[in-house]
């Protein structure tokens, strides 16, 4: 099961306000890519998927694909301000072994 921290919910509704989607949810899937092999993709999604996984964090829906799922459970998406690195969305998740310097590739 993901879950999602009040920041990172309240900052997801004004983004969904600002692109006119005020409906829409937020799809969460976990990637190919990156130096350590896997990384985060998040985007915008108004309709569950066949095989989705639909979880409901402070009145925003967050989707899940089935491939991505077991990547993601246990996971915390949080919204972080960081003086040096600016402000963004942060995935704490218990399954990552290894990350890139950047912390943007991950492995599982």
């Amino acid at each position: 099961m993901v879950t999602m921290t009040e920041m990172a919910a309240k900052k997801v509704g004004e983004l969904r306000l600002e692109e006119g989607k005020p409906e829409w949810g937020l799809r969460i899937r976990v990637v190919g890519g990156g130096c350590s092999g896997m990384s985060y993709e998040l985007g915008w999604e108004d309709q569950v998927g066949e095989d989705d996984d639909v979880v409901e964090a402070h009145g925003i829906k967050v989707y899940i694909d089935k491939h991505s799922a077991p990547y993601l459970s246990g996971s915390e998406i949080d919204f972080v301000q960081n003086e040096m690195m600016g402000a963004g969305f942060a995935i704490k998740n218990p399954n990552v072994k290894s990350s890139c310097g950047c912390g943007h590739s991950h492995s599982f």
